[in-house]
């Protein structure tokens, strides 16, 4: 299934999602296309809707994103997603003694991904945003201003991220209990 087909094939009261990706995602001009489809795929990554997942990934293949562009935003969803459990504890738990333990977790994909650091900072953001760590979504902001990204990158970013998110959503939300067809008569 394509990006477009799911667009497509989204049911009325998600009307919405259609009008924002058109408008967010087919017509971004705050973006550039690798941080658009990374964006993309990384949050769809963190959605963990299979199917949104690998049309996205085809989208961002077809738009023109590398083997090693899509290597890098998978490998900026994965350490988000461990990283985003193991910080989250931090501010979920009131014994501040965690914060002070080393975390020993090997996290050499924040170093050896191959892409532009902005790039695959705002990926960083993206899935931690979903998977709502505020230690990671304040740090990987931080690091992404200081780089030279705009707070309006950064809300473009969060934007298309929201919405590929509920989109993840309404998926997995017609599979469970599918919309019923209205029967024309």
């Amino acid at each position: 299934m394509t990006m477009e087909e799911i667009i497509g094939g989204l049911p009325a009261y998600a009307k919405d999602m259609k009008l924002n990706y058109s408008s967010l995602v087919r017509q971004n001009s705050e973006l550039t296309t690798q941080q658009l489809w990374g964006t993309i795929v990384a949050a769809a990554i963190a959605t963990r809707n299979a199917e949104l997942t690998a049309a996205s990934i085809a989208e961002a293949e077809a738009a023109g994103l590398t083997p090693q562009v899509i290597e890098a935003v998978k490998a900026a969803a994965t350490i988000m997603g461990m990283n985003n459990i193991y910080y989250r504890f931090h501010h979920l738990t009131k014994n501040e003694k965690y914060a002070t333990l080393p975390a020993k977790l090997r996290m050499n994909a924040l170093r050896g991904h191959g892409v532009e650091a902005v790039d695959f900072e705002l990926w960083c953001l993206v899935v931690s945003a979903v998977n709502a760590c505020d230690k990671c979504v304040d740090s990987h902001e931080h690091v992404l201003r200081e780089k030279g990204a705009t707070e309006e990158l950064i809300a473009a970013a969060i934007r298309v991220t929201s919405i590929i998110h509920a989109i993840g959503v309404v998926i997995d939300s017609e599979k469970a209990a599918p919309t019923p067809v209205p029967v024309v008569a």
